[in-house]
């Protein structure tokens, strides 16, 4: 399903504790699939409560640098008002730097 040139990377945070997915998962987070000759988002999917969550974090995601988590940053405060929103951002940094303590160039 994926290229040989994609690896995985999971970034996780605390979501509020009133918050569903603290009370389905005890934590937010996020899994991508990233090409690492480009350092793009390939693949996205998160825990969330509802399915269109996730679809719609993905839609901001994919195709974007992981190596430009100001910019993903400013898109998902931009775009995205779920309860969510600052275990998102959280854990998007933390796979962020993750990602390049293993991959970049």
């Amino acid at each position: 399903m994926f290229q040989q040139n994609t690896v995985y990377i999971v970034g996780e945070s605390k979501a509020a504790s009133n918050n569903p997915i603290t009370q389905q998962f005890n934590c937010f987070f996020i899994g991508f699939v990233i090409d690492s000759d480009t350092h793009d988002i390939v693949d996205a999917e998160c825990s969330t409560t509802i399915s269109i969550t996730s679809r719609f974090i993905q839609s901001m995601l994919v195709g974007k640098s992981i190596l430009r988590p100001d910019e993903l940053e400013k898109e998902i405060e931009k775009r995205y008002f779920g309860s969510s929103q600052k275990a998102l951002i959280v854990a998007l940094r933390n796979a962020s730097i993750k990602y390049q303590q293993l991959y970049k160039s």
